[in-house]
C-alpha cells in the first residue's frame, strides 16, 4: 500500500475499501470492537501501521467529534493514501451499516419476537462485551507506562463512574496533563516514548 495520495492506485484504494468494509461488517456494538480487528489486520497481517502507533490513533480519533469507526477509518485511510484513501476508507466502513440498517428497518418488525432472534441478539451482546474488554486491555498495556499515566486512568475511571465530569472535559484534562509534562519535563516524556517503541 502506497503512503501518498498522488501514487495511490485504483488497486490500493480497492484494497482499502474491502479492508474497511470487512471492519464495518464485524463492528457490532460500537467502534471499540474495531480496535482488535484493526490490530490483527493492519498491524500483524498487512503491517500498514506500527503497533506502538495504535494507541495514538485511538486517542486522536476519540478526541474529535464523530463516531470512532468513521474517524479511525478516515485517519488511517489518509495516512495510507491521502484524501482519496480517507474517503474510500470511510465509504468502506459505513457501507455495511447502511445496507444492514435498511434490511433491519424492513424486516425487524416481522422477526423481532422470534425466540431465535432474541437469543441471538443476547449472544451477540455478550461477545461484544468481550471484544471491548480485550481492546481496553491492549490499549492499557500500550498506554500505561508510569505512575502518572496509571493515576490518570484511575481518576478518569472514578470521574466517569460517579458522573463528576463530562467525558469531553476528561479528555481535555488528559491533554492538559500531557502538554504540561512535555513542557516542564521533556526528557522524561522522551524517555517514556523511547521506552514504548523499544517494547514493540
Amino acid at each position: 500500500m502506497k503512503k501518498s495520495e498522488e501514487h495511490s492506485s485504483i488497486h490500493d484504494l480497492f484494497i482499502l475499501f474491502i479492508t474497511f468494509f470487512k471492519f464495518g461488517v464485524f463492528t457490532i456494538g460500537g467502534g471499540y470492537v474495531m480496535i482488535p480487528l484493526i490490530e490483527k489486520e493492519m498491524v500483524e497481517k498487512k503491517k500498514w501501521i506500527k503497533e506502538h502507533d495504535i494507541a495514538d490513533v485511538i486517542a486522536l480519533t476519540q478526541s474529535i467529534p464523530g463516531a470512532l469507526a468513521v474517524n479511525m477509518s478516515a485517519l488511517v485511510g489518509y495516512r495510507l493514501a491521502g484524501k482519496k484513501g480517507a474517503i474510500t476508507s470511510v465509504f468502506g466502513v459505513i457501507t455495511p451499516s447502511f445496507i444492514i440498517i435498511l434490511l433491519v428497518a424492513t424486516l425487524f418488525r416481522q422477526v423481532k419476537d422470534y425466540p431465535v432472534v432474541t437469543h441471538g441478539l443476547l449472544g451477540i451482546k455478550s461477545a461484544v462485551v468481550a471484544l471491548i474488554i480485550v481492546a481496553g486491555f491492549k490499549i492499557a498495556k500500550k498506554s500505561i507506562k508510569d505512575f502518572i499515566s496509571a493515576s490518570l486512568v484511575f481518576f478518569s475511571v472514578l470521574l466517569l463512574t460517579f458522573d463528576v465530569l463530562h467525558p469531553f472535559f476528561i479528555i481535555l484534562l488528559g491533554a492538559f496533563v500531557g502538554i504540561a509534562l512535555y513542557t516542564f519535563f521533556p526528557s522524561y516524556v522522551k524517555h517514556l516514548l523511547e521506552k514504548g517503541i523499544d517494547e514493540q
